[in-house]
């Protein structure tokens, strides 16, 4: 009868563990989104983590999906908050779908998570040092790179991209941004380590951190490419047209003489970029206008890229396109089209019917072709990407055998002043890390920017202000190691990882047998 209080207070105990871990895991899964610019509370990242890593350590399988699920629902309904201006106060979608479309894509990212807690629990039998330092680092890198191409893909609100700042931004011209996902769910798991181990263990767990930054800080700045040729002088257009106005037709000549009038004074300039869809209009029908532009920056010398809706009367189809107008016009089409907004996924026709009839943005683009080959404008080799297609970094790596500068343009005005243009910025600077060159970052509204191929952002211009950013950029060659091999090496290590977690499981057979 004595052992009788004893097991009501270790029920009671877990009782209250299990309220304080699962009441917590959505508030600490929207701190995460703290990690990422425009606050760049970095350290939240690995602490987070940390908890999420001690939320699954004496859970059940069932409780360790439902607390992954609300620590992933809290990052992803505070990262991605942004989406209600773009679906409902633009698209003017009704709010009930916008509020069904936002938490659908919140449940999806969240469910991931859950899987992977469940999964952990449920069939790897991994513990201690080897859960902490190797099972639960390799399993979250492996779950963000899932979940950035299946069915599309959403490589959003990646760990890696809130180290932009820190040494740990060494890391990933060596192997990405997952590699730098690794990294920080590396601390995160030893932080666990610290704090439940052995002496030895924390020893070790201490290391790795220490080890981990100072590769890092090895790396930090350390030029991958090399230069070619002399700088290039560039002026980067923002028209800042409010979304709202952009294709009203009585904006449209209005827009047509502000692109026009902010380029005349930069005529002379080697490269003149404007942001994506910058004129209200299809190329056809902009004929006039484009020619006489294309004229008069071949007079001066400058050659002019430009984000341009295109139609293709043969195909009969609209691509979302970048037009570069040097010695001969040159196209390139988006790949990477937003669902439910670029285009539509295969849904019942009665369903896909009443979504276009909910007025959201959708344009009905086709996607432009795998691999294409970079743009020729003012001597160099464009690598072009627009909008968050940029966010798909792997796709990218075979344009960089040839491409001299990074080029995005895009049109972050459909999120408003809302955090997701610091973010997508953010993105984009990674993408110069991962290829060791400078990046010109045309946008419709801001953030403007000119990156250095170190992923610092040396110019940008301010938000909601029509105006023309000037600068001079280095164009260069060769290929950083992640250009050479891509993901799959930290992919490969990650299942690595997790495959150690099953060795305790084959070492248990192996002694029944």
């Amino acid at each position: 009868m004595a052992a009788m209080p004893l097991l009501e207070k270790d029920h009671a105990v877990s009782v209250r563990t299990f309220k304080f871990y699962t009441h917590l895991s959505l508030p600490v899964g929207a701190a995460v989104s703290l990690a990422f610019a425009p606050f760049n509370l970095w350290p939240l990242a690995i602490l987070c983590f940390s908890f999420l890593f001690l939320a699954w350590e004496d859970a059940t399988p069932k409780q360790a999906a439902q607390r992954g699920f609300l620590f992933t629902a809290g990052t992803y309904l505070a990262g991605t908050y942004w989406l209600y201006h773009s679906i409902h106060t633009i698209g003017h979608a009704p709010f009930l779908l916008t509020m069904f479309v936002m938490v659908a894509l919140v449940a999806i990212m969240a469910a991931y998570t859950a899987l992977v807690g469940y999964a952990l629990k449920r069939w790897i039998p991994g513990q201690g040092w080897i859960r902490w330092l190797l099972v639960l680092p390799g399993a979250i890198v492996i779950l963000e790179w899932f979940r950035g191409w299946f069915l599309s893909g959403f490589p959003w609100l990646a760990l890696g991209y809130t180290q932009t700042d820190t040494w740990l931004a060494g890391l990933a011209p060596i192997g990405g941004v997952y590699t730098v996902s690794l990294a920080v769910t590396l601390c995160a798991g030893a932080l666990v380590a610290i704090v439940l181990g052995n002496k030895n263990i924390r020893i070790a767990a201490a290391s790795v951190i220490g080890v981990l930054w100072l590769v890092g800080l090895a790396f930090h700045g350390k030029e991958w490419t090399q230069k070619t040729g002399e700088p290039i002088s560039v002026a980067i257009v923002q028209g800042a047209v409010p979304q709202e106005m952009k294709w009203a037709e009585a904006q449209r000549d209005k827009t047509i003489e502000l692109y026009r009038g902010l380029t005349r004074k930069h005529l002379g300039t080697d490269l003149i970029i404007w942001p994506e869809a910058a004129l209200p209009g299809l190329s056809y029908e902009l004929s006039d206008v484009l020619s006489e532009e294309w004229t008069a920056a071949h007079a001066a010398g400058s050659a002019l890229v430009l984000g341009q809706v295109h139609y293709d009367p043969d195909e009969q189809v609209y691509f979302n396109a970048v037009l570069a107008l040097d010695k001969e016009p040159q196209w390139y089409a988006k790949r990477r089209l937003v669902p439910l907004t670029e285009y539509f996924p295969t849904l019942p026709a009665w369903l896909t019917s009443w979504l276009r009839s909910m007025e959201l943005p959708y344009s009905g683009f086709k996607a432009g072709i795998e691999d294409p080959p970079p743009l020729d404008a003012a001597g160099q080799k464009l690598a072009l990407t627009i909008c968050y297609e940029d966010a798909y970094a792997s796709e990218q790596l075979d344009v960089l055998k040839s491409a001299t500068l990074l080029v995005n343009v895009t049109n972050d005005a459909w999120f408003g002043d809302s955090t997701a243009a610091h973010q997508h910025l953010q993105i984009s600077r990674m993408r110069a890390l991962e290829a060791g060159r400078q990046l010109l970052r045309a946008a419709n509204d801001g953030i403007s920017a000119i990156i250095a191929a170190n992923g610092v952002v040396e110019k940008t211009f301010p938000r909601f202000e029509p105006g023309v950013l000037t600068g001079e950029v280095q164009p260069r060659i060769g290929l950083t190691p992640y250009a050479r091999v891509g993901n799959w090496p930290v992919i490969i290590l990650s299942f690595l990882f997790l495959a150690a977690g099953c060795w305790p499981l084959l070492v248990r057979r192996k002694n029944r047998d």
